[in-house]
């Protein structure tokens, strides 16, 4: 149980996380701090990840060999680990989610091999809070100035003050393209 989201204005992109670990079985809350967002790729690209922790940073290593193998080529790292995690066997137990962009594109990995590239100026969330951090995310892109950054922390505190699986101890993570973003 966790919220992801991701918020590209311009050349910025941000992507944020809370830091709730919860055991399910349970309904305790086992950590407050965690962190869901990861640098790949040389600082290049943001991974977020929802799911079971095991099963998430599992994806993320499987991940970050993909780029290692495809020399850095974002697009083919994702692509070749969604066929992978589609047809792979063990992989295919696995019950994560993953956003993943290098500040230009952005994917959505899910746990059946799907794949998914939003427009490139929609706001993409998952997790226990991804609705509730994608629409605040929206309403503030489009009746605001605010920057991503600005708008990421403000999606996750709306999120946190609704969803009971979801904190505000927000991590955001920055990426800037040196263009229009586009």
């Amino acid at each position: 149980m966790t919220t992801i989201l991701l918020v590209r204005r311009g050349a910025t992109t941000c992507m944020a996380s809370d830091g709730q670990v919860t055991n399910g079985a349970a309904n305790t809350v086992v950590k407050a701090r965690a962190r869901k967002v990861q640098r790949a790729g040389k600082g290049q690209v943001l991974v977020g990840f929802a799911g079971g922790g095991a099963d998430a940073l599992a994806l993320f290593s499987r991940f970050e060999a993909k780029l290692d193998e495809y020399q850095g080529n974002f697009e083919r790292a994702v692509v070749e680990l969604a066929m992978d995690w589609r047809t792979d066997r063990a992989l295919r137990r696995l019950e994560a989610q993953m956003i993943v962009t290098d500040g230009r594109k952005s994917f959505l990995a899910m746990g059946n091999g799907d794949l998914l590239e939003p427009d490139s100026d929609m706001p993409l969330a998952i997790g226990s809070g991804g609705n509730y951090a994608l629409a605040a995310a929206r309403a503030l892109l489009e009746h605001t100035e605010l920057d991503a950054e600005r708008i990421a922390l403000e999606a996750m505190r709306i999120t946190a003050d609704l969803c009971i699986y979801t904190n505000d101890e927000i991590t955001v993570e920055r990426l800037e393209t040196g263009g229009d973003g586009a």
